[in-house]
């Protein structure tokens, strides 16, 4: 079986041309809306959990930060749609590409930070010397915690895409060892099957949990600055 483990993260294209676009566009489209003043159980599971999330990632915020609030429940329901969507057979993982993820991370963190400077400028800048410093570690430690504050939208970035990416590498893996060993030896490939679906599951969990760790460090980023 000579398949290119990496196949499934090449972006697909239509007729030569890319269809990244429609697929970050369909998550939405799954999302079901109810046009009745009594929603059913789905609808009413869903306002729950979102209301639920929101709750969770606002409280620690002021006035001005709960106006973000829209934004950071729509990126949390897009990442973990996308996820999810992702673990289907034969299917494409918009999160799996570095260049996607910072094209998420490096507005959120430019705007969180922007706010921080329009709002409150002496203490964003009093995170770039700690209270207490000595005169001759001033430099180093400006130095220090500016490359730490440039470096975040980038370790948002990774964080998810390298947790995403390593699980269907390892279903991948798993998923071929049980085909070739399902003519070889039957127990192993029982034993093998069940390991795949424990790790499904887990992937299931991971999914919801990137998108959940990626949009509170937003809303991190953000309370620092509001």
């Amino acid at each position: 079986m000579n398949e290119n483990l990496f196949a499934s993260f090449i972006a697909p294209t239509i007729l030569g041309l890319p269809a990244a676009v429609l697929i970050i566009l369909f998550p939405p489209l799954l999302i079901p809306t109810s046009k009745y003043l009594i929603n059913n159980r789905l609808i009413t599971t869903q306002q729950w959990l979102i209301k639920l999330t929101s709750k969770q990632m606002m409280t620690m915020h002021n006035t001005k930060g709960r106006t973000w609030s829209l934004m950071l429940v729509s990126l949390i329901i897009f990442i973990a749609t996308t996820n999810l969507l992702g673990l289907l057979p034969h299917s494409f993982t918009p999160t799996t590409q570095l260049s996607m993820n910072l094209a998420m991370a490096i507005p959120l963190w430019a705007g969180a930070v922007i706010t921080g400077f329009r709002s409150k400028i002496k203490n964003a800048l009093a995170h770039f010397l700690p209270q207490g410093t000595p005169t001759p570690l001033i430099p180093m430690l400006v130095i220090i915690e500016t490359i730490s504050l440039l470096i975040q939208p980038m370790a948002l970035a990774v964080r998810l895409t390298a947790n995403i990416t390593a699980g269907h590498l390892l279903m991948h893996l798993i998923g071929s060892t049980t085909l070739a060993m399902s003519t070889i030896n039957l127990p192993s490939t029982l034993i093998i099957f069940t390991i795949l679906i424990l790790l499904t599951i887990l992937e299931i969990a991971v999914a919801l949990i990137q998108a959940y760790v990626f949009t509170l460090l937003v809303s991190l980023y953000l309370h620092d600055n509001t």
